[in-house]
């Protein structure tokens, strides 16, 4: 008996095809998809969440931009299901925190020449505001790496979401 999710036997049962569409969903990076499928099957969460880590950390740049033009601008309204969720806690903010938010997004693309992405799920408006603003003090490569790091905090939740699991 496992206590895996059923999910990771579903997903390594996948076609490639069904499963790079799963993962796309996850990540807007091609290069990324590739290497989450040369890994399959996983039979474990643990180690597709491992691989999801490793392939992302292994990335070029330009596949990073990539899979950072697959987020919209925090607390830009979009009709991406899976972004306005975990973005919710803008849909509460003032309108002030939302154009404050706007304008630190201008900021942000000039002097990084990239979207601002942080992972949004639980976090308020206000908290998305003040993470934006301390972010905007970093020099471009420690930038780089933060946002490297978020992107791979928002990886493993969406592959959570995939395999059904909570948390």
């Amino acid at each position: 008996m496992t206590d895996e999710p059923a999910g990771i036997t579903e997903f390594d049962a996948l076609s490639n095809a069904a499963a790079a569409d799963a993962l796309l969903a996850c990540c807007a990076s091609p290069v990324w998809v590739g290497g989450m499928l040369a890994g399959r099957p996983y039979r474990s969460a643990a180690r597709l969440y491992e691989t999801a880590d490793a392939v992302l950390a292994a990335l070029p740049e330009d596949e990073i931009d990539r899979a950072l033009a697959g987020h919209p601008r925090i607390g830009e309204r979009t009709d991406n299901t899976t972004s306005a969720r975990e973005q919710s806690g803008v849909a509460e903010a003032t309108d002030a925190v939302r154009a404050a938010l706007a304008e630190g997004n201008r900021a942000y693309e000039q002097r990084f020449g990239h979207r601002y992405l942080v992972c949004a799920t639980g976090r308020s408006g206000a908290e998305l505001l003040d993470l934006l603003t301390a972010r905007l003090r970093n020099d471009p490569a420690t930038e780089r790496t933060v946002m490297r790091t978020e992107l791979a905090k928002i990886n493993r939740i969406r592959l959570r979401r995939m395999l059904g699991e909570s948390g």
